[in-house]
C-alpha cells in the first residue's frame, strides 16, 4: 500500500512539474474565453512571483510527501496531505482574491489537491430526496461557478458540491476589483455579478463528466458494484447541484431559468433557482410572493415536461437572502409548501454589514458579505423557516460556518445539509475532514445516532 502510494506522489509531482512548465511557456498569460463551445479546459491564470512561490512551496510538499509516504499507510498518508495545505495555505492570502481564487479552482480542476480516501464515519451518511449523501457538508455555489472542478472538489472530500451561478449567455460580471478580503473577521465582500461563461460550455462539461462515468460504469471499472452501496450521484460519487441564474441584461428571468433547466438538469442531482444574489439589479425583486409563485411554476413545468427515468426529475430547490422581512419569510414559506417545492437554501450574501465588520474601512465596498459575521443572521432567519414550514421541506444551511460546532448548529437550527464558501477560502482543503470529525464529536457528545436525530433539535 505505501509503495503505491509513494509511486502516486512521484507521479504526481512529474505531472505537476509538466504542466507546469508546459502551461505557461515564457511566462505568457492565458486568457479568459466565454466564447460557447471554447476549450471546456480550465484556464490557468498567469503565474506572478508570489504565483511562483507558492509553485515551489507545493512542490516542496510534493517532495517531502514522497519521502513521507515510504513509511505511512493510505489513510495516514491521505491525513498528511490535508494538513501539508495548511502550510501552502497562507501564500494564497499574498495574492489578489480573484487570483487566488482561479489558481485554486485551476489546482482542483487539474487534480492538484489532496485526495480523501477515508470513508466517512456512517454517523455522517444520509437521504435527502432519495440521494446518499456519504455526509452533509457542502461546498455552495460560487466557488466553481462553471462547473472546471467538481471531481476534484468532490474528491476532497464534500458530500456534495453546487456549481454556478450559471446563466443562459456568458457574461463578464461587474468591473474588477469585485471580490474583497476582510481577513480578521474572516469574511468576504463580492460584487461579481454573475459572470459565467454560459450554458453552453458548462452544459459541455458536465456532460463530458457524467459520459465518463457512465463509461467507467458499463466497463466495470467503478469501484462499487451498486448505486445502493455507494453514495453518490450523477457525477460519481457525491452529489452534484447546478445552480441557475439569469443573465443581467434579460428581460424574462423566468425564460432564463426554464434555459437552464432544459440544457442542464439531465446532469444535476438538483436544481437551485437563485434569486437572491444582492449583485444583480432587480433580481431580489423576485423573492416576493406572487413573482416567486410565478416563476417556480414556470421552472417546474419546464423541469417536469422533460423525460425522465425511474429516479425522476431532480429536485428544484430555491436560494433565498438573508436581509427578508418576517412577512416576507412567510410569503415564501407559503409557496413553498403551496407549490411543494424540494427545498430552500438560507442563505444568499447579506448586503448588512453587521458588527464587527461596520468598523473596517473595506464594509464600504458595495456588494454581498459572507463569512463568520453572517452566521448569526443566517441562521436566526433558517430557525424561522423550519417554523415556517413545519420542518417539512428540506433546508439547507449556509452563512459563516467555519467549524464542526458551526455546522451542528445549522443542523440543529433545521438544516438538513449545510454548506460553505468562505470557511474553505480561508482554512483551505484542511477545514473539510476538520468539520466533519468534529460534527462527529458533536453528535455523540449530545447522544445522537445520526444527522436526521439531530435536525431541528432546537425545536423540540
Amino acid at each position: 500500500m505505501a509503495g503505491r502510494a509513494a509511486t502516486s506522489s512521484a507521479k504526481w509531482a512529474r505531472e505537476f512539474l509538466f504542466r507546469r512548465v508546459s502551461s505557461n511557456p515564457l511566462g505568457a498569460t492565458r486568457n479568459c474565453s466565454s466564447v460557447p463551445g471554447a476549450s471546456s479546459a480550465p484556464k490557468v491564470p498567469h503565474f506572478s512571483k508570489k504565483g511562483r512561490i507558492l509553485t515551489g512551496a507545493t512542490i516542496g510538499l510534493a517532495i517531502a510527501g514522497g519521502a513521507y509516504v515510504s513509511t505511512a499507510d493510505e489513510a495516514t498518508f491521505c491525513g498528511w496531505l490535508f494538513n501539508a495545505t495548511k502550510v501552502v495555505n497562507p501564500f494564497f492570502a499574498l495574492l489578489d482574491a480573484e487570483f487566488a481564487h482561479k489558481l485554486a479552482v485551476s489546482a482542483a480542476a487539474r487534480g492538484w489537491v489532496p485526495r480523501e480516501k477515508r470513508p466517512d464515519p456512517a454517523i455522517l451518511g444520509l437521504e435527502v430526496w432519495g440521494r446518499k449523501f456519504s455526509n452533509p457538508i457542502g461546498l455552495a455555489a460560487g466557488f466553481d461557478k462553471n462547473a472546471e472542478a467538481t471531481e476534484g472538489l468532490l474528491g476532497m472530500g464534500f458530500g456534495f458540491v453546487e456549481v454556478g451561478s450559471v446563466t443562459p449567455v456568458p457574461q463578464e460580471g461587474n468591473p474588477k476589483p469585485r471580490i474583497f478580503r476582510l481577513s480578521q473577521e474572516g469574511a468576504i465582500i463580492n460584487r461579481c455579478g454573475f459572470n459565467s461563461e454560459g450554458i453552453v460550455v458548462v452544459a459541455k462539461r458536465l456532460g463530458a463528466q457524467h459520459g465518463k462515468r457512465m463509461l467507467a460504469e458499463t466497463s466495470g471499472t467503478s469501484s462499487s458494484p451498486s448505486d445502493d452501496v455507494k453514495p453518490g450521484g450523477k457525477s460519481g460519487p457525491g452529489i452534484l447541484g447546478v445552480n441557475l441564474g439569469k443573465n443581467k441584461t434579460s428581460e424574462d428571468a423566468a425564460a432564463d431559468y426554464v434555459q437552464g433547466v432544459h440544457n442542464l438538469s439531465q446532469y444535476a442531482d438538483y436544481l437551485v433557482i437563485n434569486v437572491s444574489s444582492p449583485n444583480t439589479a432587480g433580481l431580489r425583486m423576485l423573492q416576493g410572493r406572487k413573482q416567486l409563485k410565478d416563476l417556480v411554476k414556470k421552472v417546474q413545468a419546464a423541469r417536469d415536461e422533460m423525460q425522465w427515468g425511474d429516479e425522476g426529475p431532480p429536485p428544484l430547490l430555491v436560494k433565498i437572502a438573508p436581509d427578508l422581512s418576517r412577512g416576507e419569510l412567510e410569503d415564501i414559506a407559503a409557496v413553498a409548501l403551496a407549490l411543494h417545492l424540494d427545498g430552500l437554501i438560507i442563505s444568499n450574501t447579506t448586503v448588512s454589514r453587521p458588527d464587527p465588520v461596520s468598523n473596517n474601512p473595506v464594509a464600504t465596498e458595495a456588494g454581498g458579505l459572507s463569512g463568520k459575521p453572517l452566521f448569526p443572521l443566517s441562521t436566526n432567519m433558517l430557525r424561522d423557516m423550519y417554523t415556517l414550514t413545519r420542518g417539512k421541506i428540506p433546508l439547507i444551511g449556509c452563512g459563516g460556518v467555519s467549524s464542526g460546532e458551526d455546522a451542528y448548529k445549522k443542523i440543529r437550527a433545521g438544516a438538513t445539509l449545510v454548506q460553505l464558501y468562505t470557511g474553505f477560502a480561508y482554512g483551505g482543503p484542511a477545514l473539510i475532514p476538520q468539520i466533519k470529525e468534529e460534527l462527529v464529536r458533536c453528535l455523540e457528545r449530545d447522544g445522537f445516532k445520526s444527522i436526521h436525530e439531530a435536525i431541528g433539535a432546537d425545536h423540540r
